[in-house]
């Protein structure tokens, strides 16, 4: 299904009957959700959705950037659109970082945010260092060097893979993955990470905020965000099984765990 915004269309997708529950993540698409949504709808209405310029989400200016202000803008017209909620907001990555936005700005819209490991660096006290290195593989990215900005990613993320491994995450030119990774280098990645928070706003809000951490992500970047947002509001991360995307590599073993917290908010 399709939602007219401002600047474009958003495509989404709902399943089930029930309480309302949110899937979103940013630069992943509503594909990567759909198994773990399958598995919730059995008893919750499941909203998810292609993030702007990912996707089925066109915009009429595909070179607009993404920050996550606008992409919580668009989740808040399509659940004023649904008028089924309040929801709980269940965000990971880039989508973590636009449900708290969502929460600063609507948060009549919302139950609860469950902010899944959001890559932030507000709060990190090497954070010029890290915007830098963004800056660094954005450029790479840019002058057409996608392995190379990936092998930046990673590093910057700390996160180690096995030899080989980069080469599953340069795109196939001219497919849609190829143009859903360009649009997340050049127009989202960027807004995200240099995203701040509205600290009292969050502590104070109506919506219950959590901080989500995957139990497989010590050590890695998000590891050191979601520990690091989780004290500025003075809370502790809510663990998750997996890392990072353990909500797509293991839904099985991680909608258990998510049912808990949904029960709990």
């Amino acid at each position: 299904m399709y939602l007219d915004i401002s600047d474009g269309r958003l495509y989404y997708e709902v399943r089930g009957t029930g309480p309302l529950v949110l899937l979103f993540g940013a630069p992943m698409d509503a594909g990567a959700f759909a198994p773990l949504a399958d598995l919730l709808a059995t008893d919750h209405t499941v909203v998810t959705a292609d993030p702007r310029g990912i996707g089925r989400s066109v915009l009429t200016d595909p070179e607009q950037e993404s920050t996550p202000a606008l992409r919580a803008a668009d989740l808040a017209r399509l659940l004023d659109h649904l008028d089924a909620g309040p929801a709980v907001a269940f965000g990971s990555s880039g989508g973590a970082v636009t449900v708290l936005a969502l929460a600063q700005s609507r948060p009549d819209l919302l139950r609860a945010v469950i902010a899944h490991e959001p890559p932030h660096y507000h709060q990190l006290d090497d954070r010029e260092k890290l915007t830098a290195r963004v800056e660094d593989m954005i450029a790479a990215y840019a002058a057409g060097d996608i392995k190379g900005a990936w092998a930046m990613f990673m590093e910057n993320a700390n996160i180690h893979l096995p030899e080989g491994m980069l080469d599953h995450f340069v795109p196939e030119p001219g497919t849609q993955a190829a143009a859903d990774d360009r649009y997340s280098y050049l127009q989202m990645l960027r807004g995200t990470v240099q995203w701040v928070p509205d600290l009292p706003n969050l502590r104070d809000n109506p919506a219950k905020i959590l901080i989500g951490l995957g139990e497989e992500s010590a050590g890695e970047l998000c590891d050191r965000t979601s520990r690091a947002l989780a004290a500025s509001l003075g809370t502790q991360p809510t663990m998750f099984p997996g890392g990072h995307i353990g909500f797509a590599e293991d839904p099985g073993t991680f909608e258990p765990r998510l049912r808990e917290v949904l029960r709990e908010v």
